[in-house]
Parts: C-alpha cells; sequence; structure tokens
C-alpha cells in the first residue's frame, strides 16, 4: 500500500517536504504540545500527541460506574493517537517507530497550541 506521499505523485510534488525527525525529536517535541505522524504511515490523518497528567476527583462518567463519585485520581501522562475514523487511544510505540527517522509534525492538529 502506498504511503501518503506515494498516492499521488502529480499532488506530492506540489507539496512541500515536512522537515523529518527521529523519535528522541519527537518526545522533546511532544513534551512540547505538539503532534506528530509518520510519513511511513498509510493512514493519513492520524497523529500522536501526549496527555499531561492531571489530578482530579471523579465525578462523571466512565469512570463514576467504575470507581464511585469522589474518589482521587491521580491521571499519569500519556500518548494518545488519534486516528483516521476520529477515535482516540492510548498509544505504545514500536520498535520499527522509534527507530524511525521519517516523524513530522503536524501542525493544527491540536487546537490551543501554538505551531
Amino acid at each position: 500500500m502506498p504511503t501518503m506521499y506515494e498516492q499521488d505523485a502529480n499532488a506530492a510534488a506540489e507539496l512541500p517536504k515536512p522537515e523529518l525527525f527521529d523519535f528522541g525529536e519527537v518526545i522533546k517535541g511532544l513534551k512540547a504540545g505538539k503532534a506528530f505522524a509518520r510519513v511511513g504511515w498509510n493512514r493519513q490523518g492520524q497523529f500522536i500527541f501526549r496527555v499531561p497528567g492531571s489530578k482530579f476527583t471523579v465525578s462523571r462518567e466512565p469512570l463514576l460506574s467504575q470507581l464511585g463519585e469522589g474518589t482521587p485520581v491521580n491521571y499519569r501522562s500519556h500518548i494518545d493517537i488519534k486516528t483516521i475514523d476520529g477515535s482516540i487511544s492510548v498509544w505504545n510505540p514500536s520498535q520499527r517507530d522509534m527507530e524511525a527517522e521519517d516523524w513530522f509534525e503536524v501542525v493544527g492538529a491540536l487546537k490551543g497550541k501554538a505551531a
């Protein structure tokens, strides 16, 4: 399956090539509030982002029925992925993701975050 840059050679030639990063640089960028994707991913529109940790007390579903109202929660920071269907899920990098050097910043993916 072609990558997003190989799908339409003419359109790809018109697009500016993004600056590419290794995974170490991606981690720094995630901590700064940026979103990233890989050129090698075959699904346009998906990207990863960091969810900062927080502390709160349970007051609504889905945790209300599982932990009970008023339960204190120490929500740890983690990396999520927004998939092409709009779903959000916790994301763990594969070995290939960590060794890849085809990561690029997805500018404008996150509301309220400067590029």
